[in-house]
């Protein structure tokens, strides 16, 4: 019996119409998608890579696009390193992905990495690309998760699961421009950089080194259509007026908790926009979309999204369905994804309210106050709500008789003075506010105001506790 020949990413692109339509835009270039599918930023040296394991440590990522079309058919496998890895964390990458190549534009990789093949790649020298790109492998795709501490844990996917959520075919009838904060190397962006290139429309990327008032603007002027983030993200973006040069058709969120505080900014700064927010993990995959505008997902959806099957068990999301990861690489691959049913447990804490799944926390994140579990997502949510509270973050505080309080950490829309007879009067509404919604134990002991509050490069709140 024939097996099915394997297909790589810049065959499916063809396969979808005329790459040359639409364009893929970085901080810097921008190129039109023929150009990436058979370019060559390593100098037309795939051959030296077939059938190699293969890490991509890149710091721009239009490099990473192209570095990306060039090795999947050709590679065994590909590990996707977000541009933020510590080196410190390199070695134990290299491991666990039984590493032969790396391709990468940090100069030498230090004596622990030999006898690696090292190759630099330059988007400058995109050439037609020399060597057979015809895929002889189906090319397993790592991504690394995104943990507060330790080496991260690489999770394998490939391009079927990882485009399984996609309805491939060209939108030449509309012209759409997808943009994202997220990075491509990670889960949320390559979903977004996938779409883009597998429905033929164009992409306008972001940049660290880019200030979030230069890429709005940028993506304002490409005419960007359709934009995804983290609601930490657009809780940022919409702090600047850059955000006014936006004129989007449809917003996504992922990656956190999409509460009714950052919807109903959305729903008022992109009045003619679609909003909608979709839950995904690296390991998960896309499970699926809301678009009612209301936080949470409607209890049906359990029983009525289609290819993914769910269910909350002990308060937890669990999911099933071909777009889930087969497994994690290196010490991290003893633990297995799915359980013996084939369900990934997302850790996701929900809780069922009139006909509605609300998302609570993450089950790692709960707070322990004299014997009580506080979810710190949970309080945020309320005082998000607040019409004068840009974004929060609970956090914990030593107390010497329950062991630990909640406090929230709050930045407003319009700053006021500490210590003033303003700030004072506001922190006392924002606790009101939370004393309507939230049982006593969970109403933090105190309100403090902060200029600003740290976004992690995977587009997630910082948290830290004191």
């Amino acid at each position: 019996m024939l097996q099915n020949k394997p297909v790589s990413l810049s065959d499916t692109i063809n396969e979808c119409g005329d790459p040359s339509g639409c364009f893929v835009e970085g901080a810097e270039r921008r190129l039109t998608l023929s150009q990436l599918v058979w370019g060559s930023s390593i100098d037309g040296r795939g051959e030296q890579l077939r059938g190699r394991s293969v890490v991509v440590l890149v710091a721009d990522q239009l490099t990473a696009a192209s570095v990306m079309l060039e090795l999947d058919g050709i590679a065994r496998r590909m590990v996707l390193c977000p541009p933020d890895l510590p080196l410190e964390y390199l070695p134990s990458v290299i491991a666990a992905s039984e590493a032969e190549a790396i391709i990468s534009d940090r100069g030498p990789m230090g004596p622990e990495a030999l006898p690696l093949l090292v190759l630099e790649p330059s988007i400058s020298k995109l050439n037609r690309q020399v060597c057979d790109r015809g895929a002889q492998c189906e090319t397993e795709w790592i991504l690394l998760t995104s943990g507060t501490s330790g080496p991260p844990k690489l999770v394998q996917h490939n391009l079927s699961s990882l485009s399984g959520a996609i309805k491939r075919g060209s939108n030449s009838s509309k012209k759409i421009v997808w943009s994202t904060f997220y990075d491509i190397r990670r889960y949320g962006g390559l979903q977004i950089f996938l779409r883009a290139a597998l429905t033929g429309t164009s992409l306008v990327l972001s940049s660290a080194t880019e200030p979030p008032a230069a890429f709005l603007a940028r993506a304002g002027a490409s005419g960007v259509t359709h934009i995804s983030g983290t609601p930490s993200h657009w809780r940022r973006a919409l702090m600047s007026p850059a955000a006014k040069l936006l004129d989007p058709e449809y917003v996504r969120l992922s990656g956190e908790i999409a509460d009714q505080g950052i919807l109903n900014q959305l729903r008022s700064t992109f009045p003619k926009a679609r909003l909608a927010h979709a839950f995904a993990s690296t390991e998960a995959g896309v499970a699926f979309e809301v678009g009612d505008e209301i936080a949470g997902f409607p209890a049906v959806a359990l029983e009525q999204t289609a290819e993914v099957e769910m269910k909350v068990v002990d308060g937890s999301l669990r999911i099933r369905s071909a777009r889930t990861a087969s497994r994690y690489l290196g010490e991290a691959g003893l633990r297995p994804i799915r359980d013996p049913e084939g369900f990934v447990d997302t850790s996701d804490v929900v809780e069922l309210r009139e006909g509605r799944y609300q998302f609570l926390g993450r089950r790692d994140g709960v707070i322990n106050v004299g014997g009580s579990k506080v979810h710190p997502e949970e309080i945020e949510a309320v005082i998000n709500r607040h019409p004068r509270v840009e974004m929060s973050r609970v956090r914990t505080k030593k107390n010497p008789i329950t062991g630990a309080i909640v406090v929230a950490d709050v930045a407003l829309k319009v700053a006021v003075e500490r210590g003033s007879p303003e700030a004072r009067a506001l922190q006392h509404d924002i606790l009101l506010f939370c004393r309507e919604s939230l049982a006593s134990w969970k109403i933090p002991g105190a309100i403090y105001f902060v200029p600003s509050l740290a976004v992690a490069e995977t587009g997630k709140l910082v948290r830290r506790d004191a």
